[in-house]
């Protein structure tokens, strides 16, 4: 790997990714390995919500890589921005091809989850999570996603605050896991923590559309409260 790579791959970890593209796509493409630059590339689209773009690098990784192992990571990648895009079939399509080469991981299996809960396969997406943390009770995407869904569903609301709670000690920093908590909160009722978490989460990736219409759902909450204590004309 080149130094050039390692540098871009420093911001990339220190979460700088807008930085990181920027890095990434200045450099002349005899400077790195394109394969590796391709991927990183592809990572920094996604992290920045930027589906389409991360799809045409990430999609090359998988085309023309030799690099197995960075395969296989490319492949769930791909089966998670398929999903968010609405393109299930072919999330299905990448998993089963980790499937196919006897790949059965935790992070498989909450891919899985993942697809089946954009799918609205909700009892298949809980039988993935409640899978992986059986073997793993620690895994933190697997207790933050079925934490998020039984908050979503209203199945469990106290194991849903227990999970995710338990997801975001492991990852205080993660706007995945403050959202998920926040939105916890929010379907308990407890809408002033649901807003300190999910500003929290907004502020850390502001261009996320799912954290966006938390808050502002929330907001709205907050302000039909207020609105109903104003004392009516005619009130005492």
């Amino acid at each position: 790997m080149s130094d050039n790579l390692r540098q871009g791959i420093k911001l990339y970890q220190s979460r700088k990714y807008t930085d990181a593209l920027s890095f990434f796509l200045s450099l002349p493409p005899e400077s790195a390995d394109n394969i590796e630059l391709a991927y990183f590339i592809g990572l920094c689209y996604a992290r920045l919500n930027k589906y389409d773009e991360a799809l045409l690098y990430l999609e090359q990784v998988v085309t023309n890589g030799t690099d197995e192992e960075r395969i296989k990571q490319c492949r769930l990648s791909l089966a998670v921005i398929y999903s968010l895009t609405n393109r299930s079939k072919m999330a299905e399509f990448e998993l089963s091809k980790l499937t196919e080469d006897g790949i059965d991981s935790e992070q498989v299996q909450c891919a899985k989850g993942y697809v089946a809960w954009y799918r609205n396969e909700i009892d298949k997406s809980i039988g993935c999570y409640e899978t992986v943390l059986e073997q793993n009770p620690e895994n933190p995407t697997a207790l933050n996603g079925l934490g998020y869904i039984l908050a979503c569903t209203g199945k469990d609301l106290t194991r849903a605050l227990f999970l995710c709670k338990k997801a975001l000690d492991t990852n205080p920093e993660s706007s995945a896991y403050l959202d998920s908590l926040g939105w916890v909160y929010f379907k308990l009722g407890l809408l002033k923590e649901a807003k300190s978490f999910i500003k929290r989460a907004l502020e850390k990736n502001p261009e996320n559309e799912e954290i966006k219409s938390h808050y502002q759902e929330i907001l709205s909450s907050v302000s039909d409260i207020k609105d109903n204590d104003i004392p009516r004309r005619g009130q005492f």
